[in-house]
């Protein structure tokens, strides 16, 4: 007989399932309340599916053995199952708290036991992708954006080494003239050798990102994305930065980076040295070795700090990533 431990928290989350004798490909089930009191998450530890499906009753889930099985229990209304989770919407016959112990048993022993999540159509026909090309201030790079979002947050591959974990900047590195790839949500930007002209190779580059995305292929892997949001979580910590190293990211995330994403790029608050008071930047990206870069900097965000800053700021000096 199968055992299951249970974790409480007073965190959002209430509980963990796991099962005893854990091994890696094996499912945990972790329950998270949302701000709508009828729906409940129930996160799993691996990617469920690709697509976001939605299923209002059994009819609606023919697709789904696991929907199907979910509205066999009579107080299920609605079924979502999309990327590593499982939200489900109750009728007002019960409440959570009588029912989420018995539900996330159930999904951890169907997962665990390799049954099927959603059945996708042989047949399904490719998402219509539309990708077009975009020039941005640095004449070595050019964007490439995406009618979807392709990626969470942004990500920077120097090498073909770098691009361990994300399928797309490995073939674009196979292209001699791809010298750097970034991507952020919904675009990439290629950086090109001098060898090359735009003008040569932007229709190729396009297509071939586009057959990459309509063929619903990964862009970067999942373990990649986890990593990143483990980061991300960290970097939040309020404790992490001074108060005027905090006003400085602020002003970074809320006027300057809509700007530079526009163009393709990125910028990253590094460190700021009180006694010269100087911000050190990174840029990525389009704005990574960009001839108009020092001008952006010097005209731009450093006098955009010193306005709304005062004399705490003196200087704003950059790194290409």
């Amino acid at each position: 007989m199968k055992r299951y431990i249970i974790i409480y928290s007073a965190s959002p989350i209430y509980f963990v399932f796991l099962h005893q004798n854990l091994v890696m490909n094996d499912y945990n089930i972790t329950v998270v309340a949302t701000n709508n009191p009828k729906i409940l998450k129930f996160e799993t530890n691996h990617f469920l599916t690709k697509s976001n499906h939605e299923f209002k009753n059994i009819d609606d889930a023919k697709n789904s053995p696991l929907a199907q099985q979910l509205f066999y229990l009579p107080f299920i209304k609605t079924v979502y199952i999309s990327g590593n989770f499982i939200a489900l919407e109750r009728f007002d016959i019960v409440e959570w708290d009588d029912v989420k112990d018995e539900i996330a048993q159930q999904l951890v022993d169907y997962l665990n036991a390799g049954e099927p999540i959603v059945i996708e159509e042989e047949n399904q026909k490719k998402e219509a992708i539309t990708v077009y090309a975009e020039v941005t201030p640095n004449p070595a790079v050019m964007k490439f954006v995406s009618n979807k979002k392709i990626v969470p947050t942004s990500y920077e591959f120097k090498n073909i080494d770098d691009a361990k974990d994300s399928q797309l900047a490995k073939e674009l590195f196979h292209f001699p003239f791809v010298k750097e790839v970034f991507f952020d949500e919904n675009y990439v930007s290629v950086s090109k050798y001098e060898v090359a002209d735009w003008n040569e190779i932007t229709m190729e580059l396009r297509e071939f990102i586009r057959n990459f995305l309509m063929d619903g292929k990964e862009v970067v892997s999942k373990e990649a994305i986890q990593e990143s949001k483990k980061i991300a979580e960290k970097s939040l910590s309020p404790i992490e930065y001074d108060d005027t190293s905090q006003q400085i990211i602020d002003i970074l995330e809320e006027y300057v980076k809509p700007a530079v994403a526009s163009d393709g790029g990125n910028i990253l608050f590094q460190s700021y040295e009180e006694k010269s008071r100087t911000v050190n930047v990174i840029l990525q990206g389009a704005c990574s070795g960009c001839p108009s870069s020092t001008f952006t900097l010097k005209n731009g965000i450093e006098t955009m700090l010193k306005n709304m800053m005062g004399d705490k700021v003196n200087e704003v000096v950059a790194l290409n990533g």
